[in-house]
């Protein structure tokens, strides 16, 4: 389990070529001109994550196997969305099936037609907010002819506004560095909100996927002062925003990592591999990533006395290593 993120925005302001460039596809239209993705596209990605070489390495094992992401290019909003403008409600039903929102704002100028004549990130994280808002006072509206045997589903409604966001400052390629003033006053914005911002330039990340090396990527990013690509910065603030922790699971045949909220315990973690191994849950073989890697592996870890044995109301923790005994 990964998580699913929607990216969301007006139109024109680098949805596609963002979501194109996350996951090195060209399956997204980007265009010039509004409405350029009718149908929501969908593409996943391998988080990257440098402890599973490592893990993989000392377990001998022949596979690596990472987590997924999967980034979810919903067509531009505009204002009137929430009453059928545009591409209207079909796209707002999208946005109710992700886990988190990637509101990208345009925060560059240049020739590129903006819908609202204009460029103004506050405005349009504005006009998004609204059209979301307005699509939950309509879908509340709806529902208020619930019997009192219903009133339990209604409070666990899952609102779009109530979905955690990530605004993403797409800004001009001398600004992907340190930002803009535009990003500036959305980072602001973000803070009062308890939002998550990461400032990103989809220019460069399309380079970037067009480059097949490692070094070249490397040495392409360093020269304009960026130590990482724009993704591994998205999923990081994705997964401080979602609070969200990896576990690994480690053999011959395969290394992998796993996604699991933090808080889970070792029953509700064994789940995300399968169900059978939450609901014949014995115990969770248990060692931290540091002490694997310490250890020089598995044998190394039980040698000297650093496997636990955890029970059902174990917290699992970010990097633990671990094996799961079941019975159903």
């Amino acid at each position: 389990m990964g998580f699913s993120c929607g990216i969301v925005g007006l139109p024109n302001v680098g949805k596609s070529t963002l979501f194109n460039a996350l996951t090195s596809t060209q399956a997204a239209e980007a265009a010039n001109y509004p409405f350029s993705t009718i149908d929501p596209n969908v593409g996943k990605v391998a988080v990257p994550d440098a402890r599973l070489g490592r893990l993989a390495r000392l377990g001998k094992s022949a596979r690596i196997v990472p987590t997924q992401l999967a980034f979810v290019d919903i067509a531009g909003l505009v204002r009137g969305a929430s009453r059928g403008e545009g591409l209207g409600n079909q796209f707002l039903a999208n946005i109710r099936e992700v886990d988190a929102i990637a509101h990208v704002l345009r925060c560059f100028a240049g020739e590129v037609t903006h819908v609202e004549g204009s460029v103004d990130p506050l405005r349009d994280a504005e006009t998004v907010e609204t059209e979301l808002m307005l699509a939950d006072l309509d879908s509340l509206e709806r529902r208020l002819s619930l019997s009192e045997a219903e009133l339990p589903i209604f409070r666990q409604l899952q609102l779009l506004t109530a979905k955690p966001v990530l605004y993403i400052c797409n800004v001009e390629e001398s600004a992907a560095a340190r930002g803009n003033d535009w990003s500036a006053k959305i980072g602001e914005r973000a803070a009062r909100e308890g939002a998550a911002m990461v400032v990103i330039s989809a220019a460069i990340e399309a380079e970037v996927a067009q480059l097949a090396n490692a070094e070249e990527k490397r040495e392409f990013l360093a020269h304009l002062g960026l130590e990482e690509p724009g993704l591994a910065r998205v999923i990081r603030a994705g997964y401080r925003l979602l609070d969200l922790v990896t576990f690994f699971t480690v053999g011959p045949k395969q290394a992998r990592a796993w996604t699991v909220r933090r808080g889970a315990t070792a029953p509700e973690t064994a789940g995300v591999i399968h169900t059978d191994f939450e609901r014949g849950f014995i115990r969770a073989e248990t060692i931290a990533y540091e002490d694997f890697i310490a250890c020089e592996g598995e044998l190394g870890a039980k040698e000297a006395g650093k496997m636990r044995v955890e029970g059902k109301g174990y917290i699992v923790q970010d990097g633990d290593v671990l094996y799961f005994r079941f019975n159903v």
